[in-house]
């Protein structure tokens, strides 16, 4: 006797009802955002930080969209990884246009500590307390710090339906980029980055295998020097 399968098709529709809310929020929420990466920020990250200020009203409106819009708990990880990496990176942009034409962020005081988001969250608070918190170490190469030396600002947002094909590329494209680091078989150069945040990366053994598996570079027990940062701006 075949049994007919009962189907609750009032949660069904709600489910994808809700995805689709949930992706055409996120595409609504970043528009103003692509449009002002495309029209400011090059292939390579440097940024017009000198145009973009005439225009910096529409960031500021983005801003306080991300901030009417958080990520609901309904939202998947990588939906949220993207909004507080379009977050980080915006509210970087704005401070840099708020002191412009600063040389460096660090000439601005309490650049990390200031509450830029609703009031309640710092830049650090956004790193150290959301985005580490997420077990993501790629987050860091996708956050950019308005700095020679960071990982390069990209010029589309991110998005949580591709974020893994981002995350792959930006990482890739730092680790590769000899400017940023410089890997040789027996002997490494490294960003800074992977020393601030070594606990990201876990054991020497476990980064040496996150390097050559980005790098596409086989390394066997190399030797690690760092760099060191460049802190000017990324114009």
């Amino acid at each position: 006797m075949k049994v007919k399968k009962k189907y609750n098709f009032s949660i069904i529709f709600s489910l994808i009802f809700l995805f689709i809310n949930t992706v055409n929020s996120q595409k609504n929420i970043n528009y103003r955002w692509d449009k002002m990466l495309s029209k400011y920020v090059s292939e390579n990250g440097n940024v017009n930080y000198n145009d973009w200020k005439k225009e910096q009203d529409q960031l500021k409106k983005y801003i306080k969209t991300l901030e009417d819009n958080s990520p609901k708990n309904s939202w998947n990880k990588n939906d949220k990884l993207a909004y507080w990496i379009n977050t980080y990176n915006a509210i970087t942009v704005d401070l840099i246009l708020d002191y412009f034409p600063v040389k460096s962020i660090k000439e601005i005081k309490n650049r990390w500590g200031k509450k830029l988001y609703q009031n309640k969250y710092s830049l650090g608070d956004i790193e150290h307390k959301i985005l580490r918190k997420m077990s993501e170490p790629r987050i860091h190469f996708a956050i950019n710090c308005a700095s020679i030396s960071c990982p390069k600002l990209l010029n589309e947002s991110y998005n949580g339906r591709k974020l893994e094909i981002q995350l792959k590329e930006v990482t890739k494209a730092f680790l590769c980029n000899p400017k940023k680091n410089i890997i040789k078989n027996n002997e490494i150069y490294l960003s800074r980055i992977f020393l601030w945040f070594s606990k990201d990366f876990g054991t020497k053994k476990e980064k040496i295998s996150f390097i050559s598996q980005y790098s596409g570079i086989e390394l066997i027990n190399p030797k690690v020097k760092y760099l060191e940062y460049d802190w000017s701006l990324n114009n």
